[in-house]
């Protein structure tokens, strides 16, 4: 958890803001985080990033479009430094809410408390998701079931939630099995179709924004109607295409306490496949790999510390990669993929 301190930091700034710009990582953890700090104040714009893993200096331009007075960066473990540099000439300060490894924060030691305002709970020794973060800044009992969407994608139970699972027994009856409730409950079911959503075009997810920040009551999304008519027909659209691929999945042929699954096409399903994959086999390590083109992305899942493991698989292989202990990712070519495959089933052989 952050601290009191820090939580009613990053509320004060949020309060100060006339024009704030929410830029969010595209996933339900960071549209949760977006929709809880706009739905509280009331104002700013929200930019889903679509880039993978920092916020590119290419979004900058928005900052030219919005002219903010504060910008918020919500769930993103890396800025691009020519990102920082645009905001320091609009005079923006950055506050960014992450729960990934800090691993850039050296490097701008000299811009914290003054320009760039960080706030990790890693720092405190956890690592809830960001929406819970945020959530636990606006503290609207009325956006609960928004923050348990966020965190339920996180695979995280927040701790508000028995008690939101007494008024919400049929949208939550209440686990404390993180994936149990996100394949298994209407409020897993609501976050997985937000988050097929948010693989849409800019104005369908602008539309979507609109929809959410008005919203009374998740009762409201619970069905196809008029209104939620663009968010089923993406979600529809997407999990045809993930139905097929999880099939084939499951018919992959496992190595041993590796189960390594690739796949093409024009989309990639890498993150919600690995999540499942592994709920259905949680005594193994599974590997997603997306190919496109000459790169492969990768979504790795396991009880054990996957993310040492992979930093390992990828020693003398050209890659990026990060995340958390046990969710994280990588990016590298695809013609070193058997070389990655290869030195991970040596590794887990030990």
């Amino acid at each position: 958890m952050l601290s009191e301190e820090e939580t009613k930091k990053i509320k004060e700034l949020l309060d100060q803001a006339s024009n704030p710009v929410f830029f969010f990582d595209n996933d339900v953890d960071g549209l949760a985080s977006f929709l809880l700090l706009r739905r509280y104040c009331g104002k700013g714009k929200g930019v889903a990033i679509k880039t993978f893993p920092s916020l590119d200096a290419v979004y900058a331009r928005k900052l030219h479009e919005f002219r903010p007075d504060i910008i918020f960066v919500l769930d993103k473990p890396l800025i691009d430094e020519k990102f920082i540099e645009a905001a320091e000439q609009f005079s923006c300060s950055i506050v960014w809410i992450d729960h990934h490894p800090p691993d850039q924060i050296k490097k701008l030691q000299e811009k914290l408390e003054k320009t760039i305002f960080y706030f990790n709970p890693l720092y405190h020794g956890s690592n809830e998701p960001v929406s819970y973060l945020c959530y636990n800044v606006v503290k609207k009992k009325e956006d609960e079931w928004i923050a348990l969407l966020g965190c339920l994608a996180d695979w995280f139970i927040p701790p508000f939630a028995f008690e939101f699972s007494k008024n919400n027994k049929e949208f939550f009856p209440y686990t404390k099995d993180p994936a149990k409730a996100f394949f298994t409950t209407q409020a897993g079911k609501l976050s997985r179709i937000l988050g097929f959503a948010l693989k849409d075009k800019t104005t369908n997810i602008i539309k979507m924004i609109n929809i959410l920040i008005n919203i009374n009551h998740y009762s409201e999304l619970l069905e196809e109607n008029q209104r939620t008519r663009t968010i089923y027909k993406r979600f529809k659209q997407i999990n045809k295409r993930y139905e097929k691929l999880l099939e084939k999945a499951k018919r992959t042929k496992k190595h041993g306490k590796l189960l390594f699954f690739s796949y093409g096409g024009p989309l990639s399903l890498s993150s919600e496949l690995a999540n499942e994959l592994f709920f259905m086999n949680q005594d193994k390590i599974v590997v997603v790999a997306y190919v496109k083109g000459v790169k492969a992305n990768i979504s790795i899942r396991g009880l054990i510390d996957v993310r040492d493991l992979i930093a390992k698989a990828l020693e003398g292989i050209n890659a990026t990669h990060g995340g958390h202990k046990n969710a994280c990712g990588a990016t590298l070519n695809v013609e070193d993929l058997p070389k990655f495959k290869n030195n991970l089933l040596k590794l887990l052989r030990k």
